[in-house]
């Protein structure tokens, strides 16, 4: 288990941890969370031996394998597939062994090494990094295509990917969902979900929290309080704590009032003098009781726009896509489109279907490949890109930003340019004093995401087109996006994979896939399921592309340019009975597998009664000893269920495998 006592920690001059305390159990899925500088990443550099405890014990099992996502962007030349496999630093290791030992002809190391890859999965690492690298919503075309040929964003899925890949028993996470869309950040959860390590995981995405933890750990004014449950129970117990507190404090102020009247008032009278002093003492012996210091809110909001045309805009017969090499590529079709006044519109749709490049086209920085798009009249389109934050003038500060937008929309924008009125502006998107100052390439990801929200705002828009906004939002922004956008008079059209934003604001879904876009009946829990049907129907599609491959291949070379259909022919009475053989056959095999199905079955449906039964053991207060004993016991169940749920999976394979050959 992890271990923190009296923990301080600092990074620079601020103090970050003040004689922090907390355990943390084998196994556990811990969300990390806290305000933007509360020390989340300080604390994470710690568990990975970056940093080192300023004062107190800190403790980590030494035997512990240690997995979290490098934040460098990779650079290399490797395919994706082997710089994912590279994760598996076990594996690489064992490699590295067999290769010297076929160097120096050690017929015994070779031997050891061959046997020690086979424990560490060396016939199925190619296929596990594979798996890995398409759930994150790459194309089986890219499987061998360099690292160095995807964009930054892709390239940070592939450090994740190699994070996953490598064998580990504490997972560190920081932000994983920023770069996913929202297909890969279901699939990611699903495969969270199933890690059978201690994860911690630092994310301002409240349902992705709340799908893969089951305990938070909040960092507030250099403390560590630790909640059992996920980010939702951990938001209502907080709540319920402050307001405890606040009520603790305010009959204490009483008290302490009371006290401080009666010395006042006595204190100089010699007949209450005796009295007077006890009260002093009692004064000073009280423990006080912190008063809720509430962080302040952030809020914003979009102005009244000048005019709403209706409709925004009118696409007509229209194809999107792009050009390369002057060769057309459409991604959609035959699109016929209107967008109406103070719709809120929620654009799903998987990876590469087409979303960015619907939003792109609407916002003029793409032109469509045929057909009409029509705006209406008094049209002003306020875009928030995934890149958005690069389009910033790294040396500039936030006011030159400001005072070049005042000048390029002039009147036009209804607001005043001087100075002070954009300071003031600034302001309201937390840009107070220096910072209006500071060079926009030394802010944070957030900081900036908030630039481009404010500059957004100034514009006065009456269409929002919103692609992933919140990837550097923390929570707190996320929810005054959330509310801004509720209040706004306008039009918005959102991607994203935040669903707590998609479920907030949106109140009708278009879904971009296969070439088209249509309304989606359904809401997010719908549409997730709808990725997983896809997801099957992709893979059937490239399995029976496949098979046909390998059929095509193997005939003889023939001409024949026509391919006559079989008509089926009806049985007869023999084949009839041959097919009934068949059927006594196939159950006579597979009985005794499934009476040992049904067998783990039970087994695991008593095992995970256990492990519920221990989970809430551990969220309750118990000695060290006592934490240490369930920890084991919970680690145990959950490697019975591992294995038990292994040879399930191998009585279903051979189940599968008799029915397919008798």
């Amino acid at each position: 288990m992890i271990t923190l006592n009296n923990v301080s920690l600092r990074r620079g001059a601020k103090l970050l941890l003040d004689k922090a305390n907390v355990t943390l159990n084998p196994g556990e899925k811990v969300g990390l969370v806290g305000r933007n500088g509360a020390g989340k990443s300080t604390l994470f550099a710690l568990l990975n031996g970056t940093l080192h405890e300023d004062g107190g014990d800190f403790s980590i099992p030494k035997i512990w394998r240690m997995a979290q996502v490098a934040q460098d962007m990779p650079e290399t030349e490797d395919s994706a597939t082997d710089f994912v496999l590279t994760g598996d630093t076990r594996l690489v290791e064992l490699r590295a062994q067999l290769a010297a030992a076929e160097l120096s002809e050690d017929g015994m190391a070779m031997a050891h090494a061959h046997a020690d890859l086979a424990d560490a999965g060396e016939h199925d690492a190619v296929p596990r990094a594979e798996s890995l690298i398409l759930g994150l919503g790459f194309k089986v075309s890219e499987l061998d295509q360099p690292v160095n040929s995807f964009s930054g964003g892709w390239r940070m899925r592939l450090q994740l990917a190699r994070a996953l890949m490598c064998p580990s028993d504490l997972l560190l996470l920081d932000e994983p969902t920023n770069h996913l869309d929202l297909d890969a950040l279901v699939w990611l959860e699903a495969w969270l979900k199933r890690y059978a390590g201690t994860m911690i995981v630092i994310s301002h995405d409240r349902e992705f929290l709340d799908a893969v933890t089951n305990v938070t750990l909040h960092i507030d004014h250099a403390k560590l309080n630790r909640y059992g449950g996920n980010y939702s129970s951990f938001e209502l117990m907080r709540a319920q704590q402050l307001e405890l507190q606040q009520a603790s404090f305010s009959k204490q102020q009483e008290k302490i009032a009371h006290l401080q009247k009666f010395i006042t008032r006595f204190k100089a009278k010699a007949s209450k003098a005796k009295q007077a002093q006890s009260r002093v003492k009692a004064l000073e012996r009280m423990e006080k009781i912190a008063p809720v210091l509430a962080d302040a809110d952030f809020t914003f909001e979009f102005k009244e726009p000048q005019n709403l045309p209706n409709p925004m805009l009118a696409i007509s017969e229209a194809s999107f896509g792009y050009v390369v090499d002057g060769i057309e590529k459409s991604i959609i079709r035959n699109v016929n489109k209107s967008v109406l006044a103070g719709q809120r519109v929620g654009i799903l749709g998987a990876n590469g279907q087409g979303k960015s490049t619907l939003v792109k086209t609407i916002a003029r920085t793409m032109p469509q490949l045929s057909g009409t798009v029509t705006e209406g009249k008094g049209l002003n389109i306020g875009y928030f890109a995934q890149q958005e934050l690069d389009v910033l003038r790294p040396n500039d500060n936030p006011l030159e930003h400001m005072i070049r937008l005042a000048k390029d929309l002039g009147p036009n924008s209804g607001e005043s340019g001087r100075e002070q009125d954009l300071r003031n502006f600034l302001g309201t998107f937390n840009f107070a004093g220096d910072m209006v100052k500071q060079a926009v390439g030394t802010m944070s990801g957030g900081e900036k995401a908030r630039l481009v929200l404010a500059m957004i705002v100034w514009q006065r828009p009456n269409l929002l087109l919103l692609d992933e906004p919140t990837n550097h939002l923390d929570l707190a922004t996320r929810e005054a996006l959330s509310m801004a956008l509720n209040e706004f008079e306008g039009t918005v059209m959102l991607v994203s994979h935040d669903r707590a934003l998609l479920r907030a604001v949106c109140d009708e879904f278009w879904l971009v896939g296969r070439g088209e876009i249509k309304p989606f009946d359904g809401d997010l829990d719908d549409y997730q399921r709808y990725l997983l049907d896809e997801s099957k129907r992709l893979r059937e599609e490239a399995k029976l592309s496949n098979d046909t491959n390998i059929s095509t291949s193997s005939k003889s070379s023939q001409d024949t340019k026509v391919i006559i259909a079989e008509v089926p022919v009806a049985k007869t009475s023999e084949q009839r009975k041959q097919d009934s053989a068949k059927r006594q056959e196939v159950n006579t095999l597979i009985k005794p597998i499934k009476k040992s199905i049904e067998k783990a079955e039970k087994q695991m449906a008593v095992l995970n009664i256990e492990k519920e039964q221990l989970e809430e053991r551990l969220m309750s207060p118990m000695t060290p000893p006592e934490m240490a004993e369930a920890g084991k016991s919970l680690k145990l169940v959950n490697d019975q269920l591992a294995q038990i749920e292994e040879q399930w999976l191998a009585w279903a394979a051979e189940i599968e495998a008799i029915e397919n050959t008798v």
